[in-house]
């Protein structure tokens, strides 16, 4: 008995069946006993660091000091410092969909594209407003206007709603302050700056092919009316289109959608709209642009400026996430909010509602950095570098593999982000990769928790609901759809990859 124990402690095949037996434990609880991602995290966590011998002490310390146990520094090193962006982020999509900021926008696109381009509109749609706001907020609040496109267009409403979803899942996936790319980017101790860079070299290309081109050619094969109780009145043509906001902020199969399944555009056929005048599209576009200039900023400022430079230290102090974001929450607050007659009382109900639903997330990337944590504890990180150094295969293809297979397993993209980036991080520490690498190889794992999106996923039943698809049509075009966007999205990572 001793021998075996060792032989698991110290051997690389030992240390890789302790490190597969704990995976499976998660995808056991969180799929057949459908425990809470966050507590599966936890348990299998703590199961990995007691089988591979570490110490009580080392994993939870002691009943007087335990503030350098694997246990809080794994949780506190990563919310550290994704918690105040995803809060941050949350609030200000809040605002934006709050102050009909979507509207605008896609009614502005709309009109410039025409109703031949009506599905380019929706996509790059999604792909502005997705950068603000989560992935099925996006759904519930644009999908009114898709209605509205596809019974003008006369023409399957898979043509509209595809693009308007892969906009908004490329985004959710590879952009921050999105939870999974904020969580990867803490994980790895890569800039956020860099993750943007990345994120848009590769999930542009991802858009195009999945949100543009696969659309047309699978929406004629693909026909799906809109029904009657999805359009009201005149559907909002000379109206406000307004739907449903209420939902999980994750989008990516952690939670349900608790909006009512059955979003309407409802107008006045009159052109008029209660409430305050909208949003004008330009105050819109400043408000989501001004976090993502600053941030690329001080990418910028620390790659070209002298590292004395007092302009550095003000592009790095602006450019920081937390900075950033804070500066673009005040000004969407005022230009958005105050100057429509938005109270500060209603401003703390909007943002306490809006961070509610995302305790659970930031609880799951804690645990998933824990895991992490004791991966690199228990020497499994520096086993599979040596069997990766020895095999010859690329970290970028291992990463993306994983993740991969995570997400096909489980459902969830945050758990699948989180646990490989728990798996990879040990592989990083005397690698010498540069920043540009290790935005990339966060880009690879973005677009493996995304691929074959199915029944065992929550963002799956949303889409089949809102826009009137059967299983087997949600498969067809969905499945496919987020499919194509992780296997381009990686492609073109890979490609990155042997240039930079």
């Amino acid at each position: 008995m001793t021998t075996f124990v060792n032989w698991l402690h110290d051997s690389t095949p030992g240390l890789f069946l302790l490190c597969a037996v704990a995976i499976a434990v998660l995808l056991f609880l969180i799929i057949k006993i459908k425990l809470e991602p966050f507590i599966a995290l936890l348990i299998s966590a703590m199961f990995l660091a007691l089988a591979a011998g570490v110490s009580v002490t080392d994993l939870v310390g002691t009943a007087l000091k335990s503030d350098e146990s694997l246990l809080e520094t794994g949780f506190g090193g990563i919310l550290g410092h994704i918690a105040p962006i995803i809060g941050l982020g949350t609030v200000l999509g809040a605002i934006l969909e709050k102050t009909g900021g979507a509207d605008v926008l896609t009614q502005r696109l709309l009109r410039l594209f025409g109703p031949r381009g009506a599905p380019v509109a929706m996509g790059v749609a999604g792909v502005v407003f997705g950068i603000p706001v989560f992935f099925d907020v996006g759904i519930f609040v644009l999908a009114p206007l898709v209605y509205v496109a596809a019974k003008r267009g006369g023409r399957s409403l898979v043509l509209y709603a595809l693009p308007l979803l892969s906009g908004l899942s490329m985004t959710h996936a590879f952009l921050p302050p999105h939870p999974g790319p904020t969580a990867v980017a803490g994980l790895l101790g890569v800039s956020l700056g860099w993750l943007i860079i990345m994120g848009f070299a590769c999930g542009i290309p991802a858009f195009i092919v999945s949100g543009i081109a696969w659309p047309m050619w699978i929406a004629p094969r693909v026909p799906v009316s809109v029904p009657a109780d999805f359009l009201v009145g005149t559907a909002g043509e000379n109206g406000n289109a307004n739907g449903s906001t209420t939902g999980n902020a994750d989008g990516d199969g952690d939670g349900k959608a608790t909006g009512d399944g059955n979003a309407k555009a409802v107008g006045d056929g009159n052109g008029t709209a209660s409430g305050p005048p909208p949003v004008g599209l330009g105050l819109v576009g400043l408000v989501i642009a001004i976090p993502l200039l600053l941030i690329l900023g001080a990418t910028f400022g620390t790659v070209t400026l002298p590292e004395n430079s007092d302009v550095l230290q003000v592009l790095t102090f602006l450019g920081n996430p937390t900075v950033a974001l804070t500066i673009a929450v005040l000004l969407a607050f005022y230009l958005l909010g105050v100057r429509r007659g938005m109270t500060v009382a209603e401003f703390g109900e909007l943002s306490a509602a809006s961070l509610r639903p995302i305790g659970m997330i930031i609880l799951v990337i804690g645990a998933g950095a824990f895991f992490g944590k004791v991966i690199s504890a228990t020497g499994i990180g520096d086993a599979l570098a040596d069997s990766l150094s020895s095999a010859g295969l690329p970290i970028i293809v291992l990463a993306y593999v994983i993740s991969c297979g995570l997400r096909i397993a489980q459902g969830s993209a945050t758990v699948a982000i989180v646990t490989t980036g728990g798996i990879i991080s040990p592989l990083l520490a005397d690698g010498g990769f540069s920043q540009a690498q290790l935005a990339l190889l966060a880009i690879a794992i973005s677009a493996g928790s995304i691929i074959l999106s199915h029944v065992n996923d929550g963002g799956f039943w949303i889409v089949a609901k809102y826009f009137n698809m059967t299983v087997k049509q949600t498969l067809l075009t969905w499945t496919v759809l987020e499919t194509i966007l992780s296997v381009v999205g990686f492609a073109a990572a890979a490609l990155l990859w042997l240039v930079v």
